[in-house]
């Protein structure tokens, strides 16, 4: 399970099935692991819109899959934090341990491919591209998360303030 879309979305799948079991769920650990479905899967999304989506012909049912897992599930597992929240959960607290999760994804796949040669993506593949290219990509993409991530801590300030805004006056 090297591949980073997978990992995303299962992240998603267990934020969402501990939030359906219990919709006021807090932690520091589960703010970690929603934050962290939520940016993988965002970064899934953009990434292989951008950057992925033109190098392989998908037929079949590979096709509806691969919409599954690169645009439906980005869009609305995004689209259901800002409608639901919960919040507030987002603090840069929490956004620096979330990348916890893609630094060691980041470390594992770059060991594993030096043993066996192959990278999960073209972007990171250091027999092609060497380190510098591909440790350039990977810093792009680690600076997208975050911009990303501030984003969405910024956007769960204010819609908690909304919110609150909304129940002080209805």
């Amino acid at each position: 399970m090297v591949n980073i879309t997978i990992q995303s979305n299962l992240l998603v799948l267990a934020a969402a099935a501990t939030l359906a079991a219990d919709p006021a769920r807090n932690g520091r650990a589960w703010r970690v692991l929603r934050l962290d479905g939520l940016l993988g899967i965002t970064i899934t999304g953009v990434v292989y819109a951008t950057v992925l989506a033109g190098l392989v012909a998908h037929e079949g049912v590979e096709v509806w899959l691969n919409a599954a897992f690169h645009y439906f599930c980005p869009l609305w597992t995004v689209v259901g934090w800002l409608l639901f929240g919960p919040r507030p959960r987002i603090t840069w607290h929490t956004v620096w341990w979330a990348f916890a999760w893609p630094a060691a994804w980041v470390a594992y796949t770059l060991v594993r491919g030096a043993v066996t040669g192959w990278y999960p993506y073209p972007f990171l593949d250091v027999t092609d591209l060497g380190y510098p290219v591909a440790l350039r990509n990977v810093a792009f993409v680690l600076v997208l998360a975050l911009a990303v991530a501030d984003l969405l801590r910024r956007l769960d300030r204010r819609l908690s303030v909304a919110r609150a805004s909304v129940v002080d006056h209805g």
